[in-house]
C-alpha cells in the first residue's frame, strides 16, 4: 500500500508545486527580459537575476524528477528550497 499511496500523492505534489513554478515563471520571464537589457546597455550579467533564474531552474527539474519516479524527494513546497544544481561562471 505504500507505493501506491506515494504514487497517488505524486498528483497532490503535482498540482500544488506545478502551480507555483507556473505563477514563479512569470516572474522568470519578467527577470530574463531585464537581465537581457541590463547586459547590453551595461555589457555586463546582473549575477543575482541570473541566479534566481537559476533557482527555478532547478526547482522544476527536481518536480520533473519526483513525477516521474527518478526521486522520491518532493520538491518544493513540500521540503526546503534546493539550491542551484550550477554555479554562475563568466
Amino acid at each position: 500500500m505504500g507505493e501506491r499511496l506515494e504514487a497517488l500523492m505524486r498528483i497532490i505534489v503535482g498540482i500544488v508545486t506545478g502551480m507555483i513554478l507556473y505563477f514563479w515563471g512569470y516572474l522568470i520571464v519578467v527577470l530574463v527580459v531585464i537581465n537581457f537589457f541590463y547586459t547590453i546597455f551595461s555589457g555586463k550579467r546582473f549575477k543575482e537575476l541570473a541566479n534566481m533564474c537559476e533557482i527555478w531552474n532547478t526547482q522544476a527539474y527536481v518536480l520533473k524528477r519526483y513525477i516521474i519516479f527518478e526521486s522520491n524527494k518532493r520538491p518544493f513546497p513540500f521540503t526546503k528550497l534546493e539550491k542551484s544544481m550550477s554555479k554562475f561562471s563568466k
